[in-house]
Formats: C-alpha cells, sequence, structure tokens
C-alpha cells in the first residue's frame, strides 16, 4: 500500500549530501516533523494524503535538502523521534 517511511542520502562532495524521501504521518505527527525538518534547514516540498477514508487518517510529507550530510542526519533523527514507531517483528 506504500505507506513507509523513506529517507534518502546521495553524497555531494565535501561532506555534504543531498537529502529527499517522505514520511508517513499521522494528524498528529505532522507539525512536530515539519517544524523539526525546517528548523535542520530541510524543505518540506509537499504534504498530501494518497488515500481516501483510511484509518488513521495517514498524511504523507516530502522533504528535501542540500547541506552538510551530518547537519541533515540529525535533524531526521530528531523529526523520527516525532513518530510513534514500532521496531520491525520477525
Amino acid at each position: 500500500m506504500g505507506v513507509a517511511t523513506a529517507i534518502n542520502f546521495q553524497p555531494t562532495g565535501g561532506g555534504k549530501a543531498a537529502i529527499t524521501g517522505d514520511f508517513v504521518l499521522t494528524a498528529g505527527e505532522v507539525n512536530p516533523v515539519i517544524r523539526t525538518l525546517r528548523d535542520g534547514g530541510i524543505a518540506v516540498t509537499a504534504l498530501h494524503s494518497h488515500m481516501l477514508g483510511e484509518e488513521p487518517r495517514l498524511f504523507f510529507l516530502h522533504f528535501w535538502a542540500n547541506d552538510e550530510a551530518l547537519k541533515l542526519a540529525r535533524a531526521l533523527h530528531v523529526a523520527l523521534g516525532h513518530m510513534k514507531l514500532r521496531p520491525a517483528g520477525p
């Protein structure tokens, strides 16, 4: 169904990376994740829903940046901390 969060890094030289991807979020996770990404220099390029009537309601947030790789990784780590994630099981 395409409900996975994806994060992609491409080295661009000098310790920098271009990043892109998307978060799959519930309504309560959207604003904290947006705030964290923007504070970390990561642009939010889209926010929308792919489905109708799903429960809970899911939002797809797409992002992009090209900056210091470590700085971006730290911002993404904090953003992931705003999500109610469960470890993958066997």
